[in-house]
Parts: structure tokens; C-alpha cells; sequence
């Protein structure tokens, strides 16, 4: 067996120009940097190798053209394999999932359990897969996020000036999003909306944990009660605001955490929701402006086998 080939790049500083003004700098460096696994590329910006306008940069960061990021020599093997991340069934349950698309952007009704980007220790993410599937897809970026284990609409701009609008959007506050969540306990009907600042942490274990306090941000969510079960209520949930883990933080925060969230949840013995293992949190409707037509655009994702076999249980523990 021969020995894989290994190059090593120089240092080399790229100017932002107009095609990746808005872009997040990981993205953009996992472009740039074919064939470097994606763990090393978090890993060189964590470790402060990348710099931005010769200062430290994190991964978020959002990239404005005539920014100067510099990229240090990576180490490349030339034999990386061609196969792909991406297996034939996954890509048929991605492709099963497209409930929307125009040659401008999609939306996918995202399968729980699977991130939706690269990073420590995820083998395999939506973002990269759905890139790998199509040609036409190869320069997909995340209009926004959702949680690992939250199912429900995703949406994705086709192509970069699309997703400046869309982020526009979502600054503006003009994308209305409605999640379902099923939680712990009776929701009362008084309790419509939760006004609590959020304040964002990272663990030595690299996990990022939210909680309520008082120099968190601000950010509120409305709340309405959909259907009551015998421990349980499933609810709408609408984000006012867009803070990471904030229908989750403040479902806590009322007292009614969501079923199956194993971060944000209190130990609980009642033996009726003890099987409940996942997340019971779905976006549900995601509605935003076609940059086309310049109407509003409203799409829905149904629950999938697993929400709805949770909601059947339910419902036959009343009986």
C-alpha cells in the first residue's frame, strides 16, 4: 500500500469581497480549505491560527467585504477519500424532508437527532450532506439554526445574496416562526408570554448551557396551550426574539420543562413521561418575504413517527 501523499499550504491572507459579505467565517473557511476535516478547522480557529483584521475571531463571525482573514499553513492529504459523509439512506430522508423549494432557497422539515452543522465530535451534519447530494446545492448556507434534537422547518438560501436578505429579515424581526412543544405538567392558560434575559455560557467541556439572569439579554416568547394531556400539555411557542435555547430556558424558567430535554430538565419519577427520551420541541411553521415575488411565503412541517407516537401515549394515558 503506497504512502498518502501529504501538501502543506502557506499562509495566505484572502480580502472579503462581495460574493462572501455576510458569510460566516467557518463556512467559508471549510470552502477554502477542501479536504481539511472540519474539527481541524475549528480547531485553528479556537486555537487563534485564523485571524480577522489581525484579531482572534470565532467561528460565528459574520465576514463584511474588505475584511483581511488570514489563513495559517494546514496540512493536507492528497488521499482523502472521495466517498462522501453521506449515506444513500440519509440522503433519502433529506430528500424526503424538502417540503419547499424555489432556485432561490429550500426549506427542510429537519430530522431530529442530527446537527445541523460541523463541529467537535459530529461525524455528520445536515448542512454538508445536503451540499454533497445536488450540484445546484453545493453553496447551501443555514439561513438560521435549530437544535440537534428539534425537529421542524430549516430554512436554506441557495445563494449568498439571498441569505443577506433573509438574515436581514430575521434582524428586522419580519420572520415569524411557531414551534410545538410538548411539556411537563399543566400549562396554565394565564401564562401567555415569558419575559426573562438569557445569558449564554460555555462549560471547560466546550457544552453551552443558558440560563436566566439579569445581565442576560433580552428576549421573551409567547406561549398558548394547544391540547392537555394527563401530565403533560402540548403548547405554541412564538420567539419574539431569537436567543439560542430560549423556548427550552424558558419553559424551565415556568416550571414546565419540555418532555425528553435532558439539559434543561429536572429529574422527573413520574413513571407516565419516563419513557420519553427526546425532545419534544418542533418548529412548525416558518413563515418569511419571497425576494422574488415580495410576498410572504408560510410553511408548515408535520410532526414525525416518533412525535406523534409520543402524543398517541399520551393521549391513551387519559383514557
Amino acid at each position: 500500500m503506497g504512502r498518502s501523499q501529504q501538501t502543506e499550504s502557506s499562509v495566505k491572507t484572502i480580502i472579503i469581497s462581495r460574493q462572501s459579505d455576510g458569510q460566516r467565517l467557518d463556512n467559508f473557511l471549510i470552502k477554502e480549505l477542501k479536504g481539511v476535516p472540519r474539527s481541524r478547522i475549528y480547531r485553528l480557529i479556537r486555537r487563534g491560527e485564523v485571524r480577522l483584521n489581525k484579531k482572534r475571531c470565532k467561528p460565528d463571525l459574520k465576514l463584511s467585504i474588505g475584511d483581511r482573514v488570514r489563513i495559517p499553513p494546514v496540512r493536507v492529504s492528497s488521499n482523502i477519500a472521495k466517498a462522501g459523509i453521506i449515506s444513500p439512506g440519509f440522503a433519502k430522508i433529506l430528500s424526503d424532508s424538502i417540503l419547499f423549494e424555489t432556485e432561490e432557497l429550500l426549506v427542510l422539515n429537519k430530522p431530529a437527532g442530527f446537527a445541523v452543522q460541523g463541529g467537535t465530535g459530529i461525524r455528520v451534519n445536515i448542512i454538508d450532506a445536503m451540499r454533497e447530494m445536488k450540484s445546484e446545492w453545493r453553496e447551501l448556507e443555514l439561513a438560521h439554526r435549530l437544535d440537534r434534537d428539534t425537529s421542524g422547518c430549516l430554512l436554506f438560501a441557495k445563494k449568498i445574496h439571498i441569505l443577506r436578505e433573509l438574515q436581514l429579515q430575521f434582524k428586522l424581526k419580519t420572520v415569524k416562526k411557531v414551534y410545538f412543544a410538548i411539556v411537563h405538567g399543566g400549562w396554565p392558560d394565564n401564562l401567555t408570554s415569558v419575559k426573562a434575559p438569557l445569558l449564554k455560557n460555555r462549560l471547560s467541556s466546550g457544552e453551552r448551557i443558558v440560563k436566566v439572569a439579569k445581565d442576560g439579554k433580552p428576549s421573551e416568547t409567547k406561549f398558548k396551550v394547544i391540547e392537555r394531556f394527563k401530565s403533560a400539555t402540548m403548547i405554541e411557542a412564538r420567539p419574539i426574539t431569537g436567543r439560542t435555547h430560549q423556548i427550552r430556558v424558558h419553559c424551565q424558567y415556568a416550571g414546565h420543562p419540555i418532555l425528553g430535554d435532558l439539559k434543561y430538565s429536572v429529574d422527573d419519577t413520574n413513571n407516565d413521561l419516563a419513557s420519553v427520551k427526546n425532545l419534544c420541541l418542533h418548529a412548525a411553521e416558518i413563515e418569511f418575504i419571497d425576494s422574488s415575488s415580495k410576498k410572504p411565503v408560510k410553511v408548515t412541517a408535520p410532526f414525525d413517527k416518533n412525535l406523534h407516537q409520543i402524543i398517541k401515549n399520551l393521549n391513551h394515558l387519559i383514557q
